[in-house]
């Protein structure tokens, strides 16, 4: 199989050694696509992933910047903060035998006893949408990924979009094997807090909101102005 993961990064340097060191092994090129991380993420990213690249910041951006280096011809688009379930390459090679994309269900880890909940509903959604999330590390073939131009090079919202047109070429595999992400995000500005934004951002963005604006409600900021 010819497998290539993606990891967009953005000052992951206290996790980025322990999310590449397990994908050690699974015979996939790693590439890790940078954004302007400050705090010593490239120089890990350099001791165990395949090829390390500078991106404009922006996860739509670096995903693709990633992919246009990718030797693959199955893409897997993973966060740095998401571990892949056992048996995550035989389960993608299956699934992209029948499917042009898909993703997994996902586990969200953390304190608060209420992400498990948060999680079981982002699967439940994704099921009856057909839309999937970057926390559940979407794969494709690589004829999907050209067809559908990449990700838009949105702030925010690029998955959703990206999986309304790769819906257009064919329904998701929704694999029930769980990816595991941190739940640091929810946590920081308060789990009940960060779904009823998310859930008011995807809102607006169904009914037309610019994803620029949405991004800035979400938090993201340009990089000068950066902490």
């Amino acid at each position: 199989m010819s497998l290539s993961i993606i990891l967009p990064v953005l000052n992951e340097a206290e996790g980025i050694a322990q999310t590449l060191g397990a994908l050690r092994g699974l015979g996939a090129q790693v590439i890790v696509a940078d954004g302007g991380s400050r705090d010593g993420t490239i120089g890990h990213a350099l001791l165990h992933a395949d090829l390390v690249i500078p991106a404009p910041r922006g996860r739509a951006m670096q995903m693709n910047a990633g992919a246009r280096e990718a030797t693959g011809d199955k893409l897997l688009f993973l966060h740095a903060d998401t571990k892949l379930p056992a048996g995550a390459v035989e389960l993608i090679e299956a699934a992209l035998q029948t499917h042009p994309w898909g993703r997994f269900d996902v586990r969200i880890d953390g304190h608060s006893p209420i992400l498990r909940l948060i999680g079981g509903m982002m699967n439940l959604r994704s099921r009856l949408t057909g839309i999937a999330t970057g926390d559940q590390a979407m794969f494709m073939t690589r004829k999907a990924f050209d067809a559908i131009g990449g990700f838009p090079e949105l702030p925010l919202m690029e998955d959703i979009a990206a999986s309304n047109a790769l819906k257009r070429i064919g329904p998701p595999a929704c694999l029930r094997a769980r990816a595991r992400t941190s739940g640091r995000r929810w946590e920081k500005n308060g789990v009940l807090r960060t779904v009823l934004l998310m859930w008011r951002l995807r809102l607006q963005y169904f009914f037309g909101a610019d994803p620029r604006d949405l991004a800035l409600r979400y938090g993201y900021r340009p990089r000068e102005e950066d902490a």
